[in-house]
């Protein structure tokens, strides 16, 4: 079974950018290469703006390569907790904000002739006799106008009771974004791989972005990281991290099911659909989240959903496994925007799974108020809002939980242990000379020898044995055994440590 998305296995290698190794100056700065910041700079660029994207690793190969490659316009969370605590007004502009997204991405598709395997699927959702949920999705779809059907006694999974919504779609996200950046890479519009932003400085008339090689001045820098690099915390502090799963596996029969499949079964979500590419036909099943970082053993979340499946669906064998992240808002709207009144950084985060359509958003209305043009969406996705009577339950919970991870890992003593009985392959947090130390063994038997404080605000990290990463529990950056940063609103990676082993 292949370690990683099923959606890199069909990654169009010949695509390639080069490192920015020395000074330049342009007028935006994008610092991320996934659907945020690829479409960002399409629309930036179009519009006549000089843009630099800056990649840590591959362009699309990030968060957006980890998706379901879904696209709907409702929201992860359900209309009915949007319901709970917006207006009619506004869960309407939700949508049709994501309507304006989608057609957006299925313009790209037709107008740059993307080879994506886009196609227009119907979504499902649907729960068993101890959840509760569909009841009260059709009240808060009949209000607002979306039109949806009642599932028929054929749908192909069991349920209790459900509704279906059409004209959704579904894409392979790593092909979109790499068939996008091919199509605006020009002299206006520059993309950086393997590029990694240690720091960015806003001063009155410009932003410096810094790279280990080079200083990108701009007028503007744009955070399309998925969370907002450094210590931002007006948003660090609104958003719960999350990891879920995603499994690929092909079926002994050819009966994959057609659509877009949400799921709630004792109120656990699993989303299914399948996934087809020169002839090759493929089962995808995501679910079993849990905060990052704080996973007694993550294995035992894709074994959750192995089982999902496999009550369901007769396999065959299970292709590919991987782990994606996303970003939950306290008020469930994200934040998209200026940091703060009048600042020169911007910011796109809080997408929860919902990236897809968000990321492409998010470029309509950052391109917007860059320009200095109306958005109709502009308002109520604003990143400096404050909404304490929205958010005020979730940003209690989500605190008391970090508060509560730091205190603990603060009074960790762990083990003053004997580093060569670490069995290769494996991990483990040992405190040598009252310093805490991650320590890893790989299979030659070597050792990586880390800091395991994050590098963010001194959490200290946690090992992911699915993911082979060291995650923080407390604002969700990640690491992998070197140190370096994968993810999160972490610039710098793990310190190194010589011992005396």
């Amino acid at each position: 079974m292949v370690e990683g998305s099923l959606w890199n296995s069909y990654s169009d290698e010949n695509i390639a950018y080069p490192r920015l190794e020395g000074d330049i100056a342009v007028d935006i700065a994008i610092v991320g290469g996934g659907i945020t910041g690829i479409s960002t700079a399409q629309l930036l660029s179009e519009r006549g703006y000089k843009v630099a994207v800056l990649e840590a690793k591959r362009v699309g190969k990030g968060t957006t390569s980890h998706s379901t490659g879904n696209l709907y316009v409702i929201i992860d969370q359900l209309l009915s907790s949007l319901k709970s605590k917006y207006n009619e007004e506004i869960v309407k502009k939700v949508i049709l904000s994501r309507w304006d997204a989608l057609k957006k991405i299925e313009q790209n598709i037709d107008h740059f002739q993307i080879d994506c395997d886009f196609k227009k699927q119907p979504l499902f959702l649907f729960e068993d006799a101890n959840t509760v949920k569909m009841l009260e999705e059709k009240k808060v779809a009949n209000k607002i106008d979306l039109a949806f059907f009642e599932l028929s006694k054929t749908f192909p999974l069991d349920y209790d009771d459900g509704l279906q919504f059409e004209d959704q779609a579904q894409f392979n996200p790593l092909l979109y974004i790499q068939g996008l950046a091919k199509a605006i890479e020009s002299e206006n519009c520059k993309i950086y791989e393997h590029t990694i932003v240690r720091a960015i400085e806003e001063e009155e008339e410009r932003v410096l972005v810094h790279t280990p090689d080079a200083i990108v001045s701009a007028q503007y820098a744009i955070h399309a990281t998925h969370t907002p690099k450094g210590m931002e915390m007006q948003y660090h502090t609104t958003l719960g991290p999350y990891r879920e799963y995603g499994i690929a596996a092909k079926l002994n029969s050819v009966n994959y099911p057609e659509g877009i499949f949400w799921g709630y079964y004792s109120d656990k979500k699993y989303s299914v659909r399948s996934y087809s590419r020169g002839g090759e036909n493929y089962l995808i099943a995501v679910g079993s989240p849990h905060k990052v970082g704080q996973a007694k053993d993550n294995k035992e979340h894709v074994e959750d959903l192995k089982n999902f499946v496999q009550k369901r669906f007769d396999i065959a064998k299970f292709t590919h496994v991987w782990g994606g992240q996303n970003y939950k808002p306290a008020d469930l709207l994200p934040y998209i925007g200026r940091k703060k009144t009048n600042s020169r950084e911007f910011v796109a985060t809080g997408f929860s799974t919902d990236g897809l359509v968000y990321g492409s958003l998010a470029a309509m209305i950052l391109t917007d108020e860059i320009e200095g043009k109306f958005n109709p969406y502009e308002d109520i996705y604003r990143a400096a809002r404050s909404n304490p009577g929205k958010s005020a339950e979730k940003f209690i919970k989500e605190n008391a939980n970090v508060a509560g991870e730091f205190l603990k890992d603060l009074s960790f003593k762990g083990d003053d242990q004997d580093l060569v009985g670490i069995p290769p392959g494996e991990a483990a947090i040992v405190t040598r000379n009252g310093e805490k130390i991650a320590v890893y063994k790989k299979e030659d038997g070597s050792l990586s020898i880390l800091s395991a404080l994050c590098t963010h605000m001194a959490c200290m990290v946690h090992w992911n044995n699915l993911e082979n990463s060291w995650d923080c529990p407390c604002h969700g950056s990640r690491f992998d055994t070197r140190g370096e940063v994968i993810e999160g609103p972490a610039f710098n990676p793990l310190k190194k440590i010589e011992i005396d082993k």
